[in-house]
C-alpha cells in the first residue's frame, strides 16, 4: 500500500492544495499499518510531518468505513499545541466533508454546547478534558463516544514519562469499555531511546492482543525541498542517529553576559532562547529589553493572552528574541526560526533534540543551537549532555513506577462517572491494565474506610470525604493528576499579566514591593488575600521574579552525571567550543582533578574530618546508595548527583564489610512525610503505600548496583 491508497479526494488536495509532489517517508510508511487499523508509534523529529502521517490514513479509514459521530480523538499535552493544530485538522477534514473541533479547559460553554449538539468527526482535546467529559452530568458520554474508532496521542513521550501518562492510559481503557470495541491507538513522538517499549506502553491492555508497530523510516523526514533532519532512532538499545547541524558551546559566566552576547549576535534574525526556570526567563527578558532588543517571553505563569500575544508577534517578526521555558519545546508553531540558544543545559538529551529541531526548517538552513553556560556547573552539564548526544544516546521513556495515587483518583472518577460500580466489577473497567487490577484492592478498602467511597448492597459510590475534598466546581479538581504550587494572579486593572509565587508578597522588603513579570517591573498596589489576587502598576526596574519548584531538588540522571565525569577526565564533546569555554573547562578539570578517577570511584577523607564518596552516579542512585549504606552514610544528608557524605571514622576494613552484601539488599530511599502532601491524591492512600510510591520513584537500584561493583580508592587529603 502506498500514497495511492489514500482516499482519492484527500490525495487530490495533498497534491493540488498543499502542493506536495510526494509524501514524506514517514507519511508514506504510515499508510499501510494505519489504514489496516494497527496500533502504531510514528517517530520523526520536530516538523517531520507526524500529524499528517496520522491524519491522512485515519481520514481515509473514516471515509472508506463510513465512520459517523466523533470517531477520532486527537490528544495533546498542551492546550496551546491543540490551538495551533486545529486549523490544520479543520482543513483536512473539510476536504472530505467532515468536521473537527476543539475541547479543552479554555473552550467556552457555548462552544461545548455546539459540540455536544453536532458531534465533530475529529475532536482535539487533553486527557483532563476527556476525564471531565466522562464524569460530567452535562455530557451523555455513552452516546457522545459511541462512534469512537481511533485515538491519536501527540507528543506521546511527554505523557509516558510522568503521571499524566498513567492517567491517559486509564482514561483510554474506560473509554474503550464505554464504546464496547477496541480503539486504534496511534502515538506521535520525537526521537526516544526505547520506541518499542513506548508502543507497548501506549497499547495498554491490548499490548499482547492487537497488532502494532513502530513506524520510523531511516530516511530524512523532511518535505522534498527541505534540508535533511534527524534520523529516527534504532528500534532497540536506547540510541539514535546524531542529527547534522551547527552546535556550539560558549561560557559567558553570568546572565548579564548572556544578554550581552544574545543582543550582539545574529542581529536581524529570529532567535529562540530556552531557559531552565521561569525566573531566568524573566530576568533575561528584562535585560534584553533594556538593551533595546525586541523580546517576547513565554512560560507557564504568564497569562494565556500574554503568551498568545508573544507567540503571534514572534511568528510575524524577524529581528527579535523569544525567551521561553520548555513551553515552546513541543511542536507549537512560532514561525521560521533562525537560531536556537540554550542557557546552561536542558534536563535531557531528548529535550535538547526537541529544541534543536525548532531550527533549520527553511530550505537552505541548518539546525543549530548555541549553548551559553552561566557558571561551571552549567558548563559541565552542557558538555556532558552534548557528549552523550554525540554518542547517539537518548533517554528511554519510562513510566513512573507504582502509580497508586492515580489508581485512587481513577477509582473515584469511575464512581463519579457511573454513579455506582460493583465492588467486585471495578477491575473490568481497566481490562487488566497493570496497577489497576487486583493489587489495587488495599486502596479500595482504604477509600471505603476513610469515607472517600461508600459501600452499600455490593456497590461502591462517592462518599462524603471525596465530596468534601474534591467536590468543588463539579469535581473539576479530580480530573488533574498533579498539584500546582499556589500562585497569586497578577492584574493591572482588569488585565491579567500572569501569576507569581505568594512568598514574593509575604517576605519582608524595604520600600515598595516590586515584581518582575512578562519582562517588566511592577509595583504592588493592593493584595486581595482571600481571592489570591495582586494588583500592580508599571514601574521602572527593581522587580523580582520567583516561583516555587515542586520536586526533590537536584535530579541529574546516572548517564548524564557519568558523562560529566568523562568530560572532567578529558573527553571533549565533538562540538565547536569557544576559547572561553575551552579555558573554563580546563579550569574545571584542574579543580576536580582529585575527585574523578577512570578506574572507579573515590572516597576522599579530609584532615578536617569530612569524608565524601565521589560516586558520580546521579541523584536517584546516590539516594539509593545512602539508604542502603545507612551504617556508614551520614543520616539526613541532602543528596546530590556527585557524592555522598560518609561518617568520619570509615576505614577501608569497615567499608569492605559494609559493601560486601550491599548489592543483595539495596534499600529504597527514605521519604520526608511532607513530600507525601505534594503527591496529589496521596492523602487518599494508606500512609505506608503513599510513602512506598515516593520511595520507588526516588530510587535507581540498577545504577546503584552498578556503582557498588566498581573499585573504590581511598584518598586522604590535606585541607
Amino acid at each position: 500500500m502506498s500514497a495511492g491508497d489514500l482516499d482519492p479526494a484527500l490525495l487530490h488536495h495533498v497534491v493540488n492544495t498543499l502542493g506536495w509532489r510526494s509524501l514524506r517517508p514517514l507519511q508514506e510508511a504510515a499508510v499501510t499499518p494505519l489504514v489496516c487499523g494497527d496500533d502504531a508509534v510514528l517517530l520523526a523529529p520536530t516538523a517531520g510531518g507526524k500529524t499528517e502521517a496520522a491524519a491522512f490514513p485515519l481520514l481515509t479509514r473514516m471515509t472508506g468505513e463510513r465512520w459517523s459521530g466523533t470517531s477520532v480523538l486527537y490528544v495533546c499535552p498542551l492546550k496551546a499545541l491543540l490551538n495551533n493544530l486545529l486549523p490544520r485538522w479543520e482543513t483536512y477534514t473539510s476536504w472530505l466533508g467532515r468536521t473537527a473541533a476543539l475541547w479543552h479547559g479554555d473552550t467556552t460553554a457555548g462552544a461545548r454546547k455546539r459540540i455536544l449538539a453536532a458531534r465533530p468527526d475529529v475532536l482535539l482535546t487533553t486527557p483532563e478534558s476527556l476525564e471531565a467529559m466522562l464524569v460530567s452530568a452535562n455530557v451523555d458520554h455513552t452516546s457522545f463516544f459511541s462512534g469512537l474508532r481511533a485515538v491519536v496521542v501527540d507528543e506521546v513521550h511527554a505523557f509516558a514519562g510522568d503521571d499524566r501518562g498513567w492517567h491517559l492510559l486509564a482514561v483510554l481503557e474506560r473509554l474503550q469499555r464505554v464504546v464496547g470495541r477496541p480503539v486504534q491507538r496511534v502515538g506521535l513522538s520525537a526521537t526516544v531511546g526505547n520506541p518499542d517499549a513506548l508502543l507497548t506502553w501506549l497499547q495498554g491492555s491490548g499490548a499482547s492482543k492487537r497488532p502494532g508497530q513502530v513506524v520510523a523510516p531511516h530516511l530524512d523526514g523532511s518535505p522534498p525541498t527541505a534540508p535533511a533532519v534527524t534520523s529516527p532512532p534504532a528500534a532497540t538499545g536506547g540510541s539514535a542517529a546524531v542529527p547534522p547541524g551547527d552546535v556550539q558551546l560558549d561560557y559567558v559566566g553570568s546572565l548579564d553576559n548572556a544578554a550581552t552576547v544574545i543582543a550582539a549576535l545574529h542581529r536581524g534574525e529570529k532567535r529562540l532562547v530556552f531557559c531552565e526556570s521561569r525566573r531566568y526567563v524573566e530576568e533575561l527578558g528584562e535585560k534584553l529589553l533594556a538593551k533595546g532588543v525586541t523580546t517576547f517571553l513565554s512560560h507557564a505563569s504568564l497569562s494565556l493572552d500574554e503568551r498568545r500575544r508573544a507567540e503571534a508577534a514572534f511568528a510575524e517578526a524577524r529581528d527579535c528574541v523569544i525567551v521561553s521555558t520548555s513551553t515552546l519545546e513541543l511542536g507549537i508553531d512560532v514561525g521560521d526560526l533562525d537560531r536556537v540558544i540554550q542557557i546552561d543545559a536542558p534536563t535531557s538529551v531528548a529535550s535538547f533534540l526537541q529544541r534543536l529541531g525548532r531550527s533549520g526548517r527553511r530550505e537552505g538552513t541548518a539546525r543549530n543551537c548555541l549553548f551559553l553556560a552561566l557558571d561551571e556547573e552549567g558548563l559541565l552539564g552542557a558538555a556532558g549532555l552534548l557528549l552523550k548526544w554525540s554518542q547517539g544516546w537518548v533517554e528511554p521513556v519510562v513510566a513512573p513506577p507504582e502509580p497508586r495515587h492515580i489508581v485512587a483518583q481513577q477509582l473515584l472518577a469511575l464512581c463519579l462517572q457511573e454513579n455506582r460500580v460493583g465492588e467486585h466489577l471495578w477491575q473490568e473497567w481497566w481490562n487488566g491494565l497493570g496497577p489497576f487490577g487486583a493489587s489495587a484492592e488495599p486502596i479500595v478498602r482504604h477509600l471505603v474506610d476513610q469515607g472517600y467511597l461508600d459501600r452499600d448492597g455490593g456497590m461502591l459510590f462517592i462518599g462524603p470525604e471525596a465530596e468534601r475534598r474534591f467536590g468543588q466546581r463539579h469535581f473539576m479538581n479530580l480530573t488533574a493528576v498533579f498539584t500546582a504550587p499556589p500562585q497569586f494572579t497578577v492584574l493591572q486593572g482588569r488585565t491579567e499579566i500572569g501569576r507569581t509565587d505568594p512568598s514574593l508578597l509575604t517576605e519582608r522588603v524595604d520600600g515598595p514591593r516590586r515584581l518582575l513579570l512578562a519582562g517588566r517591573s511592577w509595583q504592588v498596589t493592593y493584595i486581595d488575600w482571600r481571592r489570591k489576587r495582586c494588583f500592580v502598576e508599571p514601574v521602572d526596574g527593581g522587580g523580582k521574579a520567583k516561583w516555587s519548584s515542586p520536586g526533590f531538588g537536584s535530579a541529574g540522571s546516572y548517564e548524564l552525571t557519568r558523562a560529566e565525569r568523562q568530560v572532567l577526565l578529558g573527553e571533549d564533546p565533538p562540538v565547536k567550543m569557544t576559547g572561553r569555554a575551552t579555558s573554563a573547562l580546563r579550569r574545571a578539570r584542574e579543580e576536580y582533578l582529585e575527585r574523578v578517577h577512570p578506574g572507579g570511584t573515590l572516597i576522599i577523607q579530609d584532615t578536617g574530618g569530612q569524608t565524601r564518596w565521589w560516586t558520580w552516579a546521579g541523584h536517584r542512585a546516590n539516594a539509593t546508595l545512602a539508604a542502603t549504606l545507612d551504617t556508614v552514610a551520614v543520616p539526613g544528608q541532602y543528596v546530590n548527583d556527585r557524592w555522598i557524605r560518609l561518617r568520619e571514622d570509615v576505614t577501608v576494613h569497615i567499608w569492605s564489610d559494609v559493601k560486601r552484601d550491599a548489592t543483595d539488599r539495596l534499600c529504597l530511599p527514605d521519604v520526608d512525610e511532607r513530600a507525601v502532601h505534594g503527591l496529589k491524591f496521596g492523602d487518599a492512600l494508606p500512609p505506608r503505600l503513599a510513602e512506598a510510591t515516593l520511595s520507588a520513584r526516588l530510587a535507581d537500584t540498577e545504577s546503584a548496583a552498578a556503582v557498588l561493583t566498581e573499585p573504590v580508592r581511598f584518598v586522604r587529603r590535606e585541607r
